[in-house]
């Protein structure tokens, strides 16, 4: 597809593992960001455009020469989307990029189609946060309601705990109280969407964090089949109300009970899908591609288990011994700042 040139707004890695996957099928990239230049997206890109998101002239500039644009992280601004004539392939869509970005929405969204939150409130105020904790029953996340991620804008919190405290902290002006849930296992679900509405779900992820962030993922995680289809008719309702083109990723909690609880969704390539690119026959970029281009769904279907290691600033050095276990696929993104929790990359394994 040599005529076909896809727009990516974000240049970090998975803008980089975006432009890779399209090489394949001979798709042309064009990366639209801020630090566009020297970024891990931006150094392999056919063409970039370092400009603000705001900036309106760039971006007319830039939906000019391609026909689908596509959002690599979900805090794009809503506005840069909106500026795509209808000409222009528009993915994940308006209303999927809005609801990811507001935590409010999204948990309101999983309940009107019936998928189980934890209790929650709304919190704009001291006033409101006092009465959330009144009520609260046990221990709970005070998270801001948008722009949070990897852990970050969140505390942990409990009955009793001083409202004006956790307010100060929290340093916004709109929040969620989510009550903790006891959940055994995260999980996560991907899928993909075109669009003629046609969807394909990838196999089921576990996942594991430390501090908000996540470190390893192993998939296809071992559930109970009533588990995997929850969670597979869970994500498809979000992705076909949302009408999403192209991915969306769907975070879950596994209770003792064997019953999932809606986290979050990222309307993205997902962190514990990297797996994919070795593990199945069609990665998650390469689907992504697929479904903004016109191409065909590949297979998702795999027969081994893997393994996804994130590598960040403090342990870098695993990268470089990583390509010494034959065993191993090593995933350098190309970033020379390695700060700490940063991440710099991924190693991925078979059993």
């Amino acid at each position: 597809m040599s005529d076909f040139t896809l727009g990516i707004l974000g240049s970090g890695q998975l803008g980089r593992m975006i432009v890779q996957a399209a090489a394949d099928y001979g798709i042309s990239c064009h990366v639209f960001a801020p630090d566009a230049n020297n970024s891990p997206a931006g150094e392999i890109c056919n063409k970039l455009t370092e400009a603000e998101y705001s900036d309106q002239n760039a971006l007319n500039h830039f939906y000019n020469v391609v026909d689908a644009v596509t959002c690599e992280f979900e805090n794009v601004p809503i506005s840069a989307l909106e500026m795509a004539p209808e000409s222009v392939l528009k993915s994940p869509g308006i209303k999927a990029l809005a609801t990811a970005q507001e935590r409010l929405i999204e948990k309101e969204t999983a309940k009107l189609l019936g998928i189980p939150t934890s209790p929650y409130w709304k919190i704009g105020s001291i006033s409101d946060l006092s009465d959330a904790l009144d009520a609260l029953d046990g221990s709970a996340i005070l998270k801001t309601a948008k722009l949070g991620y990897d852990g970050k804008g969140q505390i942990r919190t409990k009955s009793g705990d001083s409202p004006e405290q956790l307010w100060h902290g929290i340093n916004t002006d709109f929040a969620i109280l989510e009550s903790f849930v006891n959940f055994k296992k995260e999980i996560s679900f991907l899928i993909a969407r075109n669009t003629k509405g046609q969807t394909i779900i990838f196999p089921p992820t576990l996942n594991h964090h430390k501090n908000g962030i996540l470190i390893h993922s192993t998939s296809p995680a071992i559930l109970p089949q009533s588990v995997i289809d929850a969670g597979c008719d869970y994500v498809e309702s979000m992705a076909n109300h949302l009408e999403v083109v192209g991915l969306l990723a769907m975070e879950l909690f596994l209770t003792e009970e064997n019953t999932l609880v809606f986290n979050e969704i990222a309307p993205r390539p997902h962190n514990s899908y990297h797996w994919t690119i070795e593990g199945c026959k069609t990665s998650q970029f390469h689907q992504l591609v697929r479904s903004v281009s016109g191409l065909p769904f590949g297979e998702v279907e795999t027969s081994k288990k893997w393994h996804m290691k994130n590598i960040f600033g403090q342990s870098v050095s695993e990268l470089q011994s990583g390509y010494s276990n034959a065993k191993s696929y090593v995933h350098d993104y190309g970033k020379e700042d390695p700060k700490i929790d940063r991440k710099m990359g991924h190693i991925t394994w078979v059993e």
